[in-house]
């Protein structure tokens, strides 16, 4: 029988696991309240019998995270994380510091198949998806690590969260838990590429989240070029989910827009943004695009990014530049992990 992934467990699952154990009805809160306080070992939960400890032992697992890889920004609070997943598989976090509070950014899936041509978590696809209770130890380990509480969370790193809805879901549900992490919803920012079929789904939940779509053009042919995800799901699909995506809601979405030097950043282009966006309580983000070793793309000047951004104001479209945070630190997306896996690679040549 496959083990059980007791963290990603909701309190009802637990009370049916240990009903078949004859345990009481009450050890199910006192089992879940341990589980999503981040405890990485069953002889932690004291209040347990020694007995049942020892079962849950021989039949499941606490899914953790292990630091491999930490990198503090000189330039600011900025942290990010290579973790080890219990098979093995890196991924990333970056934990990043308002004035508000303190964020983190966490992967989804070990890798990513969407392959948008300025990212490096895709270039070498997707391994698996992560479970909930993976993306669950992400947080417990930045906290535990920082000494800081996350109050913010931005699923936003490694992966494609709505290619991994379902975990997703059960995620939002876990992390904003009273008796867990308890972190609001609206705390909480879930990005896509445009998956249509995710954005439609997700919208029945009615999450009070913000749907953080990366649009970065605002034609096909463009688009499809950065983003093969477009070839897909095109632009009027993807934009007509996100009107039902809000009438459903009531929430404002937030469209990405990763300013590439001389190939999105045009008037022309911040024209047909401000044409795509009309009708949709949106916000966007100009984002100066993260130098990528892999790929030749060069971020936007300063002055260009402001320039577009004001030219979305006049034509009626709310837009800000995304503050850049870790800019000395690896910060794209998968750039740290690829990096890691790349000397792991050499030294287990070396090695043979």
């Amino acid at each position: 029988m496959a083990l059980i992934d007791f963290r990603s467990c909701t309190e009802a699952e637990l009370a049916d696991y240990l009903a078949g154990l004859g345990q009481p009805q009450f050890r199910a809160n006192q089992l879940f309240r341990w589980l999503q306080s981040g405890v990485g070992d069953f002889e932690e939960m004291t209040n347990l019998p020694k007995g049942l400890r020892g079962q849950m032992r021989r039949d499941g697992y606490l899914a953790g995270a292990e630091i491999v890889k930490r990198q503090t920004s000189r330039l600011d609070e900025t942290v990010k994380y290579v973790f080890r997943l219990r098979d093995g598989a890196l991924i990333e976090s970056v934990k990043m510091q308002y004035k508000h509070g303190t964020t983190l950014c966490i992967s989804t899936q070990v890798g990513c198949n969407m392959r948008c041509s300025f990212c490096a978590s895709g270039l070498n696809g997707k391994a698996r998806d992560l479970s909930a209770s993976e993306m669950l130890a992400q947080i417990f380990a930045a906290q535990k690590d920082s000494g800081q509480r996350i109050s913010g969370v931005v699923l936003m790193g490694m992966g494609e969260p709505l290619d991994n809805l379902d975990n997703t879901v059960r995620f939002l549900q876990l992390v904003s838990n009273e008796q867990g992490l308890n972190i609001g919803l609206r705390h909480i920012s879930v990005s896509t590429c445009g998956v249509v079929p995710g954005i439609l789904k997700l919208a029945e939940y009615k999450f009070p989240i913000t749907l953080s779509v990366s649009l970065h053009a605002p034609e096909d042919a463009l688009r499809s070029r950065l983003m093969p995800v477009n070839q897909k799901w095109g632009l009027k699909e993807l934009l007509e989910a996100c009107k039902a995506y809000q009438a459903a809601t009531t929430r404002r979405i937030s469209f990405e827009y990763a300013m590439i030097r001389n190939v999105n950043d045009s008037d022309a282009c911040a024209r047909m943004l401000a044409s795509c966006l009309k009708g949709i309580l949106s916000h966007v983000n100009l984002i100066p695009a993260n130098p990528v070793v892999e790929h030749k793309f060069v971020r936007s000047d300063n002055a260009r990014v402001k320039a577009f951004a004001a030219r979305l104001e006049a034509l009626g479209i709310n837009a800000t530049i995304r503050r850049t945070l870790g800019a000395d630190i690896d910060a794209s997306c998968g750039q740290l992990r690829r990096r890691i896996e790349a000397e792991r690679g050499n030294c287990d040549a070396n090695l043979q």
